[in-house]
């Protein structure tokens, strides 16, 4: 399947996956059969007689998937399918997704949304500069990278050279006016607050939350903005 969309216009949903399947091959019952599981697959069965090009932009790229797809392949590799989709689109796609490996396809997608590969990848590779940093599963990445520490962020009220030292003194790291900082324990929550105020610092905002994978990339890879 293309980078761009690669279906024939005037040919029906129908059509276009009864060509492409040919093209891998197919014929007969299995080929009808392919179809069928392929329209399903891509919730286009109300659309199968329509024509291609009085489909939305959505189910163009779920039909294209499908017919990349139509032989049902062991091995399939995805380079960051849900660019350029609408929500309802890329959530149909996820469950397409996970339609395959349920099925017991192996996938190989690659992304840069980080809840993409937390929703539907059993193992994660962290590449940098074209080299892998890290390889495991979710759990085991965060785990590896942050033990039982939660995150703190901290939004203030101005970024100044006094938030820079306190945030730098306390082990923390600084974008703008936001800290965030690693803590073990939720007892040390109050001890970063306290010294906020004894350093003049307004804050605006806290936040909570356990580290999830952008943390650990952010971690693994640093903060600094990439060309």
């Amino acid at each position: 399947m293309p980078q761009e969309l690669a279906v024939y216009p005037r040919l029906t949903a129908t059509e276009n996956l009864r060509a492409f399947g040919s093209y891998y091959g197919l014929s007969g019952g299995g080929l009808s059969v392919a179809i069928a599981w392929c329209l399903k697959w891509a919730a286009l069965e109300e659309r199968a007689g329509d024509l291609t090009r009085n489909l939305s932009g959505g189910m163009k790229r779920r039909l294209n998937m499908a017919a990349g797809l139509i032989h049902q392949p062991r091995l399939v590799l995805m380079d960051e399918p849900t660019v350029g989709v609408d929500p309802q689109s890329r959530n149909r796609i996820f469950e397409m997704i996970e339609a395959l490996r349920a099925q017991g396809a192996t996938i190989i997608y690659t992304t840069h949304y980080m809840e993409e590969a937390e929703r539907l990848c059993d193992r994660i590779a962290i590449v940098d500069h074209g080299r892998i940093i890290a390889l495991d599963t979710h759990q085991a990445l965060v785990q590896a990278s942050f033990s039982a520490s939660s995150l703190v962020i901290a939004r203030f009220s101005v970024a100044s050279p006094a938030l820079s030292v306190w945030t730098t003194t306390h082990g923390g790291s600084l974008k703008d006016s936001t800290a965030e900082f690693a803590i073990d324990h939720p007892t040390e929550l109050a001890r970063l607050l306290e010294s906020a105020s004894a350093a003049g610092l307004q804050l605006e905002d806290l936040a909570l939350r356990r580290p999830n994978l952008e943390s650990v990339f952010l971690n693994l890879t640093g903060r600094e903005l990439r060309d």
